[in-house]
């Protein structure tokens, strides 16, 4: 009898049963190709464009190619959701995320270098997970907190290559860049709770451009000098990176935890460092190899479900004769 109450107080413990999306997951890594390759992006065009009048054009052909779609996959008009609780919350996603954003991350990154940018924007997948935790009940799983650690540490690794660009307004600014992107994200899945991330992509991206408009006489005025490359650039970024990116980050989103799900995007530091050597033939240095393998490897460690313990069989309450 002893021996089995001993082997009751020590009871097995077992990994929760992995259930795989597949669509889901490779909804994720065309966000993640797609969102790394706009910092390339983005330091092909350099300072051609300000930072309000990139993100308006960006976001005018991200609506313009969202709404396409739209009526493609649904073969209708685009549809506005009747709940004004959802119209304020599409309003503040759009807002806060698609065009705050975007439109503070651009005036950041001419303020401070891009390693120093990457870093402190990089806090955001670490606020949305203890802000999922605490206000979505998804709970602060072990692996999801140890693995994002390791992958910031590896964002921070790939920041020591940076030129050491600092300015207090530009340190500001990617913070305030990083808490905008975690509100963002968390409004976005209780949204995705009511309204099909299609919609939510599609209208966020129309709020983000009239949000925008006040920059379109300097938009105007800045196009008539930019050269054809920084122009098809910033189209590049609406088309890939936010119509697509962002509805394929909708799709994952509503099938998988925002928590778990932010901590993948602590890949694109890495993949962004794999596609400026291969586009832009910037050889990555060893402070780029080690980060992004470290960014690899606590994404990995983030993916892996929390171990349960198991509850008590028959076997083991029954003494045998």
């Amino acid at each position: 009898m002893d021996r089995v109450t001993n082997r009751l107080q020590k009871p097995r413990v077992l990994p929760e049963p992995e259930t795989v999306d597949v669509k889901a997951l490779l909804a994720v890594c065309v966000t993640v190709v797609l969102w790394g390759s706009s910092f390339v992006a983005i330091r092909h065009i350099g300072h051609t464009l300000s930072a309000g009048p990139m993100a308006l054009l960006r976001l005018v052909v991200a609506a313009a190619a969202l709404t396409a779609m739209v009526v493609v996959t649904t073969r209708r008009a685009p549809r506005i959701p009747r709940s004004w609780t959802s119209l304020r919350l599409i309003l503040a996603y759009g807002v806060l995320w698609l065009a705050g954003y975007t439109v503070v991350l651009n005036a950041a990154e001419q303020l401070v270098d891009a390693g120093t940018a990457a870093l402190l924007v990089s806090l955001a997948p670490l606020l949305v997970a203890f802000g999922a935790g605490r206000f979505l009940g998804e709970g602060y799983p072990r692996p999801l907190l140890i693995g994002s650690l390791i992958a910031f540490g590896g964002v921070a690794i790939i920041a020591l290559d940076s030129t050491g660009q600092l300015s207090g307004l530009g340190i500001v600014l990617s913070l305030t860049a990083a808490v905008l992107y975690a509100t963002g994200v968390l409004i976005q899945k209780v949204t995705l709770r009511r309204v099909d991330g299609m919609t939510v992509t599609w209208l966020g991206s129309v709020i983000a451009t009239v949000a925008l408009l006040p920059w379109a006489p300097q938009l105007i005025g800045e196009l008539a000098t930019a050269p054809p490359d920084a122009i098809l650039g910033t189209v590049y970024l609406g088309l890939f990176p936010t119509a697509i990116g962002f509805s394929t980050w909708a799709y994952a989103l509503r099938r998988m935890d925002a928590g778990r799900l932010s901590a993948t995007t602590y890949a694109v530091p890495a993949m962004s460092v794999l596609l400026s050597w291969v586009l832009l033939a910037e050889t990555p240095t060893a402070y780029g190899f080690a980060g992004g393998a470290l960014c690899l490897l606590g994404v990995a460690i983030s993916r892996r479900r929390s171990r349960r313990v198991a509850a008590p069989s028959q076997e083991l309450i029954q003494p045998r004769g």
